[in-house]
């Protein structure tokens, strides 16, 4: 896949994102699969990882600060 920032090839990278899922809570997916481009560092996630980290994010403790979830396949 190429990037749509810049035009470069995009390969699968592990990382750990913050998801802000109301006005006092932010939930981290540690070990998440996304695609990113080695030259300007642009990422995307793929829709059928964006469906899990949707509902993972419902899930969510909306009563805490900040919540660490490790994304799971």
């Amino acid at each position: 896949m190429k990037c749509h920032v810049c035009g470069a090839a995009m390969g699968p990278l592990i990382t750990s994102l913050p998801f802000k899922v109301s006005e006092s809570t932010i939930v981290i997916l540690k070990d998440l699969p996304v695609l990113s481009c080695g030259n300007c560092s642009e990422f995307l996630i793929e829709d059928t990882v964006m469906e899990r980290v949707e509902s993972i994010l419902q899930l969510a403790n909306t009563s805490a600060e900040l919540e660490i979830v490790h994304y799971a396949a």
